[in-house]
């Protein structure tokens, strides 16, 4: 799988099946339709301003006037910032997938982005298919844009095993320099960046693609052909136990999905039978997920008695719904440190309830950069609120602390922000995200807490006791203090980007990478 390594989305994905039961029917038609398809019609016409019907009236119906519909009223009963929608006819719009699109709020930051960036829509079959089995397309090696405009620079961050990256020995630290005889840092055409964007981000199997590659450690460069296909991602990877004369266990953790669950099970028992005194956890690329399995990882990290009584995270919906979560009709009642397994991925070995293995920790390092986001973030802001000491050694994570339930209507599975959360303690407002204490360069305004701003370092595999974030977290568990401050993209540095097209990864499969999903609310 290739997978870009940026933060443009928010990740807490549950997957929990509910009660109630979505039809799936075909989509389709105009917005001139007003047959349901049930032998009744919707006469669009009544339609006023600020007034909306209960989103269940049009559930299940669906030519695209009863689509549209219920995603107005479902976006205005469900959506965090409901009130910050501009209210349009349905009927003014043809497209759904367009009217979903006006369905969000436009207001911008304190730093002027886009409050919203989270806003997609996918097929209800490819988001099952991301989600339980963790399938997308790509050749199998991940990569981090530093400069996605020109002067680009482009670095592939990990690989994963058994993928056509890996068979041609691609390994952290290559530098892209062409994608199919296109100058990848310096082109500027509209054309030639559409060519980059076609051969890095391949949206089928089957494309096969021209990359040259150079090797920051040697300055070699590869001519390498490789043709896309559906790769399976290893979530948890490079298990170590023998750090610090193993008294210090480390993982490499990229993804919060289904399939994670069971691996991160195994990797747990792996270390608590090693008796590790110290856990490091690298979610150095990991974009979020599953705020369950979040959840999980904390409560394995500190153990029973770090967590009894307290809670890991309290979800908080718009001021519509101070009591009941509007998508459930649930009372709302705070996500515990889950001390189970779930069964996520339906093909796991591990029996659904059975207990899960802990560390009894009272600290854990966790090592970040701006890829780190919304459930990777959930875990440090959950563990802080069952005052657990978090120790964060890199840069500064991208801020995503708002989710979504998935929800299905008629083939389609929509992604709208419908929450956020609090620790134990009260504390949720982490949108400029966590950044080490001595951080010095980073212009938002960051949660500061203990640890060392220090620079990725693409130069050494990650797991390495030499890679300089791994090396910073062994130094300060037993010096209590930090190297010089960093907190850049590189250790060796990039020029800054001009203003010409940008390469950019806008596949569905990176926004789910990319965001925190509560629960599955399609069935």
């Amino acid at each position: 799988m290739f997978t870009l390594t940026k933060l443009n989305m928010a990740k807490i994905l549950l997957p929990l099946t509910l009660a109630s039961t979505l039809v799936a029917c075909g989509g389709g038609g105009s917005s001139a339709d007003t047959s349901t398809g049930t032998g009744t019609t919707t006469n669009n016409a009544s339609w006023v301003s600020g007034t909306f019907a209960n989103a269940n009236q049009f559930k299940g119906q669906c030519q695209a006037i009863n689509e549209k519909n219920w995603l107005r009223s479902w976006s205005n009963e469900t959506y965090l910032w409901y009130d910050e929608i501009i209210d349009t006819d349905p009927a003014l719009t043809s497209a759904v997938a367009d009217y979903f699109e006006l369905l969000k709020t436009n207001e911008l930051t304190d730093s002027g982005a886009e409050k919203d960036n989270f806003h997609f829509t996918l097929s209800t079959d490819e988001w099952e298919r991301q989600n339980q089995a963790g399938i997308s397309y790509g050749y199998g090696f991940n990569i981090k844009l530093i400069a996605s405009s020109a002067p680009r620079q482009a670095v592939v961050t990990y690989t994963e095993p058994n993928t056509p990256a890996s068979s041609q020995n691609i390994i952290r630290g290559f530098e892209l320099v062409e994608v199919d005889g296109i100058d990848f840092v310096n082109a500027t055409s509209a054309s030639d960046v559409s060519t980059l964007n076609a051969g890095l981000f391949p949206k089928l199997t089957g494309k096969v693609t021209e990359f040259i590659f150079k090797d920051i450690s040697t300055n070699e460069n590869r001519t390498i052909t490789l043709t896309s296909q559906n790769v399976t991602s290893q979530p948890v990877i490079n298990v170590r136990t023998d750090l610090a004369g193993g008294d210090v266990g480390y993982f490499q953790f990229n993804t919060h999905n289904a399939i994670a669950e069971e691996q991160l099970y195994n990797a747990f028992n792996e270390l608590a039978a090693s008796n590790i005194k110290d856990l490091v956890i690298d979610v150095r690329y990991n974009g979020g997920g599953l705020l369950e399995l979040a959840s999980q990882v904390a409560y394995m990290v500190a153990g029973n008695a770090n967590t009894q009584g307290k809670f890991f995270e309290r979800t908080i919906f718009n001021d519509k719904n101070p009591n009941t979560n509007p998508v459930t009709g649930e009372t709302i009642t705070p996500m515990p440190f889950t001390n189970q397994f779930k069964g996520f991925d339906k093909s796991a070995s591990i029996v659904s309830g059975s207990q899960l293995p802990t560390l009894n920790l009272n600290r854990v390092y966790v090592l970040t950069t701006s890829n780190t986001c919304s459930a990777s973030e959930a875990i440090m802001n959950g563990l802080r609120g069952a005052d657990i000491e978090v120790i964060q050694i890199g840069s500064g994570t991208c801020g995503k602390p708002y989710g979504f339930y998935p929800t299905n209507n008629c083939d389609t599975t929509y992604f709208t922000i419908q929450f956020t959360g609090q620790n134990n303690k009260g504390f949720g407002e982490y949108s400029d995200g966590f950044a080490p204490q001595n951080t010095v360069d980073n212009a938002r305004q960051p949660m500061r807490i203990e640890g060392c701003a220090v620079a990725d370092d693409f130069t050494k595999q990650l797991g390495s006791a030499d890679e300089r974030l791994l090396r910073t977290a062994l130094e300060y568990r037993t010096s209590g203090s930090c190297p010089a401050a960093s907190s850049i993209n590189s250790m060796r540095g990039f020029a800054s980007s001009t203003d010409t097209p940008e390469v950019k990864d806008t596949r569905i499969q990176t926004m789910l990478e990319q965001n925190i999903i509560l629960r599955d609310n399609m069935r």
